[in-house]
């Protein structure tokens, strides 16, 4: 038993989970600025029990969502990730996708007595697109849409479990924030791939690093570090956000400027190799 709770948290990745967690706590941040704000109808500023209620939920979802991407993933990670305990048969993958399951129900339960009951849907939508993903990441651009959509799940259950809200549940201020989680974490999972390009070419799990190969998407990693400040141009300037950036936006603005364009070129210099896992801290920064 000790062995398996040992290799269960192991296979995990919980260096991985502020991924969800503050994809999620973006929403109840965002929720919690409503209920402070001008533009408030029903909306109460949440308690911190809640709050950290939240954010526990979201931060271990990464990991109790990882089980299942590794039981779908087992054939190229044997070449990509030839170390993981269910890969070394360390972790018994029937016995760690029950668990996983129980956890998620219980994850339900506590949504549905103690938080939001609405926020249900988009958890459920979450790992929908979780297991989706390990099958569209195999077809281009498809395996990033659907990323990018399952983080952006993490959003929409951070804003609605934080508590009670009227319709419409999405404006064009929420829905603006929502596209941009949702560009921002399908751009930085195009950028993991450089790691996974030998199982996965191997597998022949066409991504978009496969389908391009080394050299193309070495100048599409540089490239593609421009869309979500192309993105987010064009959604301020088309007013669909209400509000107007501060000096504050503007110093995290360059920041992230920096480090997504940073993260471009660290991938065109190094797109194989040790040096392209390290890179990914830099890549999990700028998301």
């Amino acid at each position: 038993m000790i062995n398996f709770i040992r290799n269960y948290i192991k296979s995990m990745r919980l260096y991985y989970a502020f991924v969800t967690g503050i994809a999620g706590w973006l929403g109840m941040a965002f929720y919690e600025h409503i209920a402070e704000s001008q533009f408030r109808t029903v909306e109460v500023v949440p308690s911190v029990e809640k709050k950290a209620v939240i954010l526990i939920l979201l931060f271990l979802s990464w990991g109790i969502n990882q089980i299942i991407n590794d039981l779908l993933g087992l054939k190229e990670d044997r070449i990509n990730a030839p170390h993981r305990p269910m890969v070394t048969g360390e972790l018994e993958p029937q016995k760690a996708l029950f668990v996983s399951l129980a956890l998620m129900v219980i994850s339900m339960v506590i949504t549905w007595v103690y938080l939001e009951p609405i926020a249900i849907i988009p958890e459920i939508l979450g790992i929908l697109l979780n297991i989706l993903y390990e099958y569209a990441k195999g077809h281009g651009i498809l395996g990033n849409v659907v990323f990018g959509l399952m983080i952006t799940m993490c959003t929409a259950i951070g804003f609605l479990a934080a508590g009670p809200t009227q319709t419409p549940y999405f404006t064009s201020s929420r829905l603006s924030i929502l596209i941009m989680v949702w560009i921002m974490n399908g751009l930085m999972t195009f950028y993991t791939f450089f790691k996974d390009y030998t199982g996965d070419k191997a597998t022949n799990k066409r991504t978009l690093v496969v389908i391009f190969g080394l050299s193309k998407s070495r100048i599409i990693a540089v490239a593609s570090a421009f869309i979500p400040t192309i993105a987010f141009l064009i959604i301020y300037n088309g007013n669909f956000i209400m509000a107007r950036v501060n000096n504050i936006f503007l110093i995290l603005a360059v920041l992230t400027v920096f480090l997504q364009i940073w993260t471009g070129v660290l991938y065109y210099k190094n797109p194989v190799g040790e040096r392209t896992y390290y890179s990914l801290a830099t890549n999990f920064r700028a998301c």
